[in-house]
């Protein structure tokens, strides 16, 4: 009985073996952004900011706010999001400080990007 039990166990093991060596053929790569490339952190940081513009936290609010930084995510890799964030909040400085923020080309673009996203989002995730 007791070698039953192991070879049935070892045959379990051996069939989870080879279906983990089972892979799907290789996709070309894209050049488009990865939705799943955003930190959970800055995901729950947007979704809570957005739901505090919206209201407060109800279903609805929580799932459109989701549903927004989503779409956003399919827009723009994290990296380029990220900057444009850094420039959105710090375009206000006053002086010669914030124009390293608020001149640069790479600036007005990546904040024109965000905006157009987050636009576009507002208007797929939000009923109204």
């Amino acid at each position: 009985m007791g070698n039953k039990k192991v070879a049935s166990i070892l045959g379990v093991f051996f069939l989870v073996a080879i279906a983990g060596c089972a892979t799907a053929p290789e996709q070309p790569v894209e050049e488009t952004a990865f939705v799943n490339d955003y930190p959970t952190r800055d995901r729950v940081e947007y979704v809570l900011n957005c739901v505090a513009q919206h209201g407060g936290l109800t279903y609805i609010t929580q799932y459109a706010c989701g549903c927004k930084i989503d779409k956003i995510a399919e827009k723009l890799t994290f990296s380029d999001y990220d900057a444009a964030k850094t420039f959105s909040y710090l375009k206000g400085t006053p002086g010669e400080s914030g124009r390293a923020f608020r001149d640069p080309a790479q600036s007005k673009s990546l904040r024109a990007r965000l905006k157009e996203a987050e636009e576009s989002a507002e208007k797929a995730c939000f009923v109204k």
